[in-house]
């Protein structure tokens, strides 16, 4: 532990300067707009990110999409929950993981019918925020064409919030985004222990 790092006045001192430096950051921050944001990387937790936005926006009234690419033949938790709240529409791809079906044509067929959802969502300002779950992992497979992908996002309201999970961001998505996160892997019970998905955690 750092000398003094625990000392009362030192302390004060501290988050008086880092209270007006942030003060100072709010106070600049005046334009509102709708914010694309990317959710990528290795690690666990992208997904569940997007699904906390999601339950955000619910609770300050906002009406929400979700369509998920690539998952959809088992039961998830956040499935069940969210499509019993008002204010959202659920879509699962319904093809599950690409290593599942093995059949590229069927899930370029799947992927493209979740996208008619997916851009109709996005041409529809009644809906304030969109969560595109996995859509990263529909492109890298070129599952669907990027360029229109990117112009469907760049064409939708202005307000409106659009949330894009998945590994493999290609680089013009990650350009074209307000915010990007990238998560990494420091341990993984199912990779690392075996352990299999967990109700309430991965399910």
């Amino acid at each position: 532990m750092r000398e003094n790092a625990k000392d009362p006045q030192r302390h004060a001192q501290r988050m008086a300067a880092k209270q007006k430096i942030m003060q100072e950051r709010i106070a600049s921050a005046q334009k509102e707009q709708g914010l694309l944001l990317v959710l990528t990387g290795p690690g666990k937790g992208k997904s569940s990110s997007g699904f906390g936005m999601l339950a955000r926006a619910l609770g300050h009234g906002m009406k929400v999409g979700v369509v998920q690419f690539i998952k959809g033949t088992r039961e998830t938790g956040e499935e069940a929950f969210f499509r019993r709240q008002p204010g959202v529409e659920y879509h699962v791809m319904g093809e599950g993981f690409t290593w599942d079906t093995q059949d590229r044509e069927r899930d370029t067929r799947a992927a493209e019918a979740a996208w008619a959802v997916a851009q109709r969502m996005l041409d529809d300002p009644g809906f304030d925020l969109v969560l595109l779950d996995e859509l990263n992992i529909a492109l890298r497979y070129d599952y669907l064409d990027l360029d229109r992908v990117l112009d469907d996002l760049q064409a939708r309201p202005p307000m409106q919030h659009v949330v894009v999970t998945g590994r493999y961001a290609p680089g013009q998505l990650i350009e074209l985004a307000d915010t990007v996160t990238e998560m990494k892997v420091v341990k993984h019970a199912f990779k690392d222990q075996g352990v299999k998905a967990q109700r309430g955690i991965e399910l």
